[in-house]
């Protein structure tokens, strides 16, 4: 089939090389601009960008652009934008999606199931809208949240949602009839800042959770500290909302939970285990966590 395919992160380059793998002619790409990746003026493609590119493909960076190549269809994995109504009366698109729909609609699909401490998430085959994630389901998959993390996760499901994509395009059934998704619908608004931030007051499910996120981080005496890895242990007697040495760990002490610190990458530095960043801060008394 000649498709056209619309994404932008890693997740959708695993899709975009399933499609080519077995022989679909992509005609053109469509990913997000290039963009500034750290502190220098230098601007890097995306991942689907550079995929591309390294398979002979056709990158463009407006939708619209579509119009000017015949292809059957498209296909949209992670895009990060809305595609214009106007676009698809014009050209039919799948979208493969991160969750089991109508469940975490929206733009974080794979943090929200792991913060609500769901037990089950998957990939839904859909045919897209205008509007967010409401098209009928051509098939879904299921997979196991277990503990895994963000990267983890949405890596698993990125390979599942390819073979799901690669059954439908290939089933004249499943291809032509979707069916209208059924039950409460949730929204997977995007992660803030305020969504990665551990505070005294969470519960150890809450914790560890945002930890599996990877880009969590507490404030400690003022400053920034990224927590790579960390696990819940028991809650020592005594102050509440510090950051302490506690036999071989250092230890976030909450008002319900207390983390021990395996990982962290302190503002400005590298990455290196709790231990090693406590001993290079020289406390003189425990810092306050906020």
């Amino acid at each position: 089939m000649r498709l056209a395919f619309l994404g932008t992160p890693e997740a959708a380059v695993v899709v975009l090389n399933a499609l080519l793998d077995v022989g679909h002619d992509v005609a053109v790409v469509v990913t997000r601009p290039d963009r500034r990746r750290g502190r220098g003026p230098a601007v890097t493609p995306s991942p689907v960008a550079r995929a591309a590119h390294e398979r002979g493909l056709a990158v463009v960076h407006r939708v619209a652009d579509i119009q000017g190549h015949d292809v059957d269809r498209g296909v949209v994995v992670a895009y990060g934008a809305m595609i214009p109504a106007s676009v698809l009366a014009r050209t039919p698109m799948l979208n493969v999606h991160f969750s089991l729909l109508p469940r975490w609609r929206g733009a974080a699909p794979v943090e929200r199931a792991i913060l609500a401490g769901d037990a089950v998430t998957g990939v839904s085959i859909m045919t897209l809208e205008a509007t967010l994630d409401t098209g009928p389901v051509h098939l879904e998959r299921r997979v196991a949240l277990d503990t895994r993390t963000v990267s983890e996760l949405t890596d698993e499901l990125a390979h599942v949602g390819a073979q799901a994509l690669l059954d439908v395009l290939a089933s004249t059934d499943l291809l032509g009839s979707p069916a209208p998704q059924v039950g409460p619908a949730t929204y997977a608004e995007k992660v803030t800042s305020e969504t990665l931030h551990l505070t005294p007051s969470m519960s150890s499910e809450l914790l560890a959770r945002t930890v599996r996120l990877e880009r969590a981080y507490l404030l400690v005496g003022g400053r920034r500290l990224a927590v790579r890895r960390a696990h819940v242990v028991a809650v020592p007697e005594g102050a509440a909302s510090i950051v302490t040495r506690l036999g071989d760990d250092v230890v976030a002490v909450g008002q319900r939970a207390a983390l021990a610190l395996d990982e962290v990458r302190p503002e400005g530095s590298r990455s290196m285990s709790g231990v090693a960043w406590w001993a290079g801060a020289r406390w003189s008394e425990p810092p306050r966590w906020a």
